[in-house]
């Protein structure tokens, strides 16, 4: 089955690229891209070896994080083509130069400028997460469904990355957090933060950046299991789709209440 196959793919990524240079990094294998972004040898590894293979799986343009780091014109295929993977082949770069745990090996397939199937590999967890439209959420073969969080505010909890609001959205987030049980600045990687909402550790985060490697695989996993996601105006969350801002929670309600406090 194509499903498992691509779940294989990416563990032996994890295998290979990933997990034998975790706190293991020599020196030059690290470069910064843009102020705060960095690379490392395990990203540019891990997405050619991914590239390759899921051509293998299904012949398509491959957008990944680190080639459209190098040609921006790659991420149309995501609305043009009618079929296009996407990977990000170390989500958390930051926290993996670090050494620390919260990274994830992440890959969505996206037909007709829709997500329709979803993975998120936990290597230092061994934990796997895979979703299909239609057909469910499933966290190490088992299914996955998103329990609704408590009505009230101040029994949630939640996450915001404040790194990239303006000021005025960050004012408005740090008036807010009193009203909630913690709200706390996430794990730099949505990988992670996904997780944490499915598994119910979380009951909301919300992110300016919406780029498609980062987000488009949480957020079928997400929905597949009950949850919601959607911009601050209410329309679905498409990976092709620049514009900023996505809240996603653990149900419509969890979703009203937290735009109510955070977004208007």
């Amino acid at each position: 089955m194509w499903i498992n196959q691509v779940t294989e793919i990416l563990l032996e990524a994890a295998e290979v690229a990933i997990l034998p240079r975790f706190r293991a990094l020599a020196e030059g294998e690290v470069a910064e891209k843009s102020p705060g972004d960095v690379s490392t040898v395990a990203d540019r590894e891990a997405e050619e070896l991914i590239s390759r293979r899921l051509r293998g799986v299904l012949d398509a343009p491959v957008v990944g994080e680190e080639a459209a780091s190098d040609d921006a014109g790659l991420v149309t295929a995501l609305r043009e083509a009618p079929a296009a993977w996407l990977v990000d082949p170390l989500d958390g770069t930051s926290n993996f130069v670090a050494g620390r745990p919260e990274y994830a090996v992440m890959a969505a397939l996206v037909r007709e400028g829709e997500t329709v199937a979803a993975w998120i590999v936990r290597p230092t967890e061994g934990r796997v997460y895979v979703a299909e439209k239609g057909a469910g959420t499933w966290r190490d073969g088992i299914r996955v469904r998103r329990e609704p969080a408590p009505v009230d505010p101040a029994k949630l909890h939640g996450a915001v990355l404040t790194r990239f609001l303006d000021p005025r959205a960050r004012a408005r987030v740090e008036a807010a957090a009193p009203r909630f049980a913690t709200l706390g600045p996430g794990t730099a990687c949505a990988g992670v933060d996904y997780p944490r909402l499915l598994d119910g550790d979380q009951d909301f985060v919300l992110f300016r950046r919406t780029l498609p490697w980062d987000h488009a695989p949480g957020v079928l996993l997400l929905t597949e299991a009950g949850g919601v996601a959607r911009r601050p105006d209410g329309s679905p969350y498409r990976p092709g789709d620049p514009r900023p801002g996505l809240l996603n929670a653990a149900d419509q309600t969890c979703w009203n209440t937290v735009r109510s406090l955070l977004l208007t």
